[in-house]
C-alpha cells in the first residue's frame, strides 16, 4: 500500500525499493539487497522515518536516538548522511528535510509493516480471504527483530509499542482465517495464533473443540492439561476452558470425509467489557509508577465504572499484568474483554501531553485515538479535565459500535445487550415509527434480562417522547415514563441513567424541583454523564436559572461533542439565551440545533421563535415552514405544552411566536 504523498517524475522514476521491517530489516531495490551500516542508529533511524507518517522534527529525532550526546544534530547529520548513502545517489532526493524537519518519501515503496498496519486499521472482519493470507504471509517475524538500542528510551518506548501492535494486527488475521474454517491451512493458522496468544481463552477453546469434533480425545485431555498448567503458572482462571473441554466432548465426531463447519462466533455478551491498562509515562527514561500516569489510568477506571454500562476490569488486574510487561493488546486477549484502553502522559515544562487510545480486541482495530495537551497550571484540575474527556469519548465511541453491530444482527438472533443497542439506534432518529421499534426493543431486552436498568431508562424514554412530541394520550404516556424509570432504579439504585429517565418522568409531572433533584443525582453517581447535565440545562432553561442552563449545556458538549442529542445540547443553550434576552445569540445556537439532522420539529420552532426575536423574519418562517412539513398541524399550545416556560419566559417567546405566524 502506498502513502498518500504527492509522488513527481523524478521519485515516480526511482527503482521501486522494499523495505522489510517484519523480521530483520532489510531494504531491497529491484530484488537486489542493499548493504545496511553497522550502526544501529542509522538502521533505526531508517525504519523510523520509513514508518512516520508526516515530516518529523530533528528535535524529535535527537531526543527519540541520542541520551545526552555532546553534539545530538551533529550525530542526527552523520546518520542521515548514512541513510542517504542506502538509498544510493539516484535516490537520495526521497530523504528530505526542510527547515527543521525530516521527511522519507516512500510514496514509491513497498514496506510490509505499513502494509500489515493500513490492511488491518478498518478492522479485519470485511477482508476478503485472500487478502488476509496475504497479509499475514508478510507476518514473518516481530518488528525489527535485534535492533534494540541501549540507552535510548523513547526508540525503545517506540520499537515495544509498533511490536506489540504488530503482533495484534498478526493474532487478528489469524483469528479471522481460524474462525472462517474455509482454509487447508487452518491447522497451521491455529498454531501461529497459539503461540502469538498463549493466554488468549478463545484459541485453547477452538483447539480443543476441533480436536473432540475429531474424536481425539487423548490428545485434547492432554492439551487441557498443559492448559491448566500453564494458566495457573500466571495466576489466570482456567474454568471456562475446563467446562469448554466438557462441552465439546460431546459434539459428533467428524469423519475425514466430511467437511468442517466454520467455527462458531464466541457466546454472546450481556454486556461489554473494557480493560483500562496503566497509562505510561514517557516523562523520563525510567518508568515511575505512582505518577500523573497511573493517576490518570485509575481516574477513567473509576469513572467507567460509575457509568454502569460497561464490565470494567479492576484496576489491581490490569496493573498487576503491567508491571509483569504485558501489554494492551495481549491483555485484552488474557481478559478476554471487547475493548481495551492504553495511552502514555508526559509532562515537558509546564505542558501536559497525553496520548490515548481505545481499540477492539479481537480485530485489533483502533477505533478512537486522541491527543490533548494543555498547560499544568494545576495538575489535579488538568488531569481530572483530560481524564473526563476521554471518559466521555470512550463510553460514546463503545456505544455507537455496539449500536451499528446491533443493527446489522437478526432480530430474533439477539440477547439483552444487542437488543438494548438496538433500541437506543431507532431511538435517536426521534421518528414516531422508530420511537415505537425502540419499546419493542427494549421490552425485549427486560423479557430476557429483568434486572437490566438501562434498558428500563430507554424504555422510559419512549414513553417520555410519546407525551413530549404528542405522540400518544399524553397522560397514560407520562404515568408510563415514570413506571419504567422506577422500575430501573429499583434494578440497580446506582445506575445515572435511571435517575436520568427518574428527572425526565418527574419534569413531565411538572415535578420540576424533584426533577432536578434526581438529575443532581445523576452525575453524583458519574460526572461523566453527559445526557445527566444536559437535562439539567433542559430543565433550567424552560423554569430555572438561565446562566446554569448555559453552564450545563456547555458542559455536555464539551463531554460529548458527537451526541446524537447534540440539537437538544445546542436547543436548550438557544432558550436560554432568548430568557436572558440574548436573542442574536440565540438564534445562532438554534439554527445549529436545527442543521442537526435528527432535529424534530420543536428544535425547528424553536429557531423559528429566535430568529423572528432577532429580527431574520425571513429565515425564521423558513423553519416555521420545516416545523409545519414534518408536524402539519403544529401550534403554539404545542410549544407551551413542550415547554412550559414560567411567565416571563412565556411572554417573550409568545411574542417571537406572533412575529412569525405561529398561532
Amino acid at each position: 500500500m502506498k502513502r498518500a504523498a504527492s509522488v513527481t517524475p523524478q521519485t515516480e522514476a526511482l527503482a521501486p525499493l522494499e523495505l522489510r521491517m517484519l523480521g530483520p530489516l532489510s531494504v531491497t531495490r529491484g530484488g537486489h539487497a542493499l548493504a545496511l551500516p553497522a550502526s544501529r542508529k542509522v538502521r533505526a533511524l531508517l525504519a523510523y522515518l520509513a514508518m512516520a507518517v508526516k515530516p518529523v522534527a530533528r528535535g524529535s529525532l535527537c531526543e527519540l536516538l541520542w541520551d545526552i550526546p555532546n553534539d545530538p544534530r551533529g550525530e542526527l547529520r552523520w546518520c542521515l548522511s548514512k541513510v542517504r548513502s542506502v538509498l544510493g545517489e539516484a535516490e537520495a532526493s526521497r530523504l528530505r528535510t526542510h527547515e527543521d524537519t525530516v521527511l522519507l518519501d516512500v510514496s514509491a515503496c513497498f514496506i510490509d509493516a505499513l502494509e500489515v498496519a493500513r490492511g488491518t486499521e478498518a478492522g479485519v472482519e470485511a477482508l476478503p480471504l485472500q487478502r488476509l493470507r496475504e497479509l499475514v504471509a508478510l507476518c514473518k517475524g516481530d518488528f525489527l527483530e535485534g535492533l534494540e538500542i541501549d540507552r535510548s528510551p523513547l526508540f525503545t518506548g517506540w520499537l515495544i509499542a509498533q511490536r506489540r501492535r504488530l503482533r495484534s494486527c498478526h493474532t487478528a488475521l489469524l483469528e479471522q482465517l481460524v474462525k472462517r474454517g474455509a482454509d487447508a491451512d487452518a491447522p497451521e493458522y491455529l498454531e501461529r495464533w497459539l503461540e502469538l496468544a498463549p493466554f488468549d481463552r478463545q484459541v485453547h477453546e477452538i483447539l480443543l473443540s476441533n480436536l473432540a469434533r475429531r474424536g481425539q480425545i487423548r490428545e485434547g485431555e492432554a492439551h487441557l492439561e498443559a492448559t491448566i498448567k500453564l494458566f495457573e503458572q500466571e495466576g489466570l482462571d482456567s474454568t471456562p476452558i475446563r467446562n469448554a473441554w466438557r462441552a465439546t466432548r460431546s459434539t459428533p465426531v467428524i469423519t475425514i470425509h466430511q467437511q468442517a463447519e466454520p467455527i462458531a462466533a464466541a457466546p454472546a455478551r450481556s454486556r461489554a467489557s473494557i480493560a483500562v491498562m496503566p497509562f505510561v509515562d514517557r516523562s523520563t527514561g525510567t518508568p515511575v509508577r505512582g505518577g500523573a500516569a497511573d493517576a490518570l489510568a485509575h481516574d477513567i477506571i473509576t469513572r467507567l465504572a460509575k457509568l454502569r454500562a460497561l464490565f470494567v476490569i479492576a484496576q489491581g488486574t490490569v496493573f498487576a499484568l503491567n508491571e509483569r510487561s504485558i501489554g494492551a493488546e495481549e491483555a485484552g486477549r488474557m481478559l478476554n474483554v471487547d475493548y481495551v484502553v492504553s495511552g502514555s502522559v508526559r509532562t515537558q515544562g509546564d505542558r501536559l501531553t497525553v496520548n490515548a487510545e481505545l481499540a477492539e480486541t479481537r480485530t485489533a482495530r483502533i477505533v478512537w485515538a486522541e491527543m490533548f495537551n494543555q498547560k499544568l497550571d494545576d495538575a489535579f484540575v488538568v488531569l481530572e479535565e483530560i481524564g473526563n474527556r476521554i471518559v466521555a469519548s470512550v463510553a460514546g465511541e463503545i456505544e455507537t459500535l455496539e449500536r451499528n453491530r446491533a443493527i446489522l444482527k437478526p432480530p430474533t438472533s439477539l440477547d439483552a445487550w444487542e437488543a438494548h443497542h438496538r433500541g437506543l439506534w431507532h431511538m435517536y432518529r426521534y421518528r414516531k415509527a422508530d420511537n415505537e421499534q425502540a419499546r419493542h426493543f427494549f421490552e425485549k431486552a427486560l423479557q430476557l434480562d429483568p434486572t437490566f436498568s438501562r434498558a428500563y431508562a430507554g424504555l422510559s424514554f419512549t414513553h417520555f417522547q410519546n407525551a413530549f412530541q404528542n405522540w400518544g394520550e399524553r397522560k397514560s404516556s407520562i404515568g408510563e415514563a415514570y413506571e419504567s424509570a422506577a422500575q430501573g432504579i429499583m434494578a440497580d439504585e446506582r445506575d445515572p441513567a435511571a435517575h436520568w429517565a427518574m428527572g425526565r418522568a418527574l419534569w413531565l409531572r411538572e415535578q420540576h424541583d424533584e426533577a432536578v433533584s434526581e438529575l443532581t443525582r445523576s452525575i453524583e453517581l458519574s460526572p461523566n454523564f453527559a445526557l445527566g447535565h444536559y437535562n439539567l440545562s433542559f430543565v433550567h432553561s424552560i423554569v430555572g436559572d438561565a446562566r446554569a442552563a448555559i453552564d450545563c449545556s456547555d458542559y455536555s458538549r464539551h463531554l460529548s461533542p458527537f451526541d446524537p442529542m447534540l440539537f437538544g445540547m445546542m436547543g436548550t443553550r438557544a432558550m436560554a439565551l432568548t430568557r436572558l434576552g440574548q436573542f442574536e445569540e440565540a438564534a445562532l445556537w438554534a439554527v445549529k440545533a436545527a442543521a442537526r439532522p435528527n432535529a424534530f420539529p420543536h428544535i425547528h420552532a424553536i429557531a423559528a421563535c429566535c430568529l423572528a426575536l432577532a429580527g431574520a423574519l425571513e429565515q425564521a418562517r423558513a423553519h416555521l415552514a420545516n416545523t409545519r412539513k414534518i408536524s402539519p398541524s403544529y401550534r403554539l399550545e404545542d410549544f407551551f405544552a413542550a415547554f412550559p416556560f414560567d411567565s416571563e419566559g412565556r411572554a417573550v417567546f409568545r411574542r417571537g411566536a406572533a412575529l412569525v405566524g405561529l398561532t
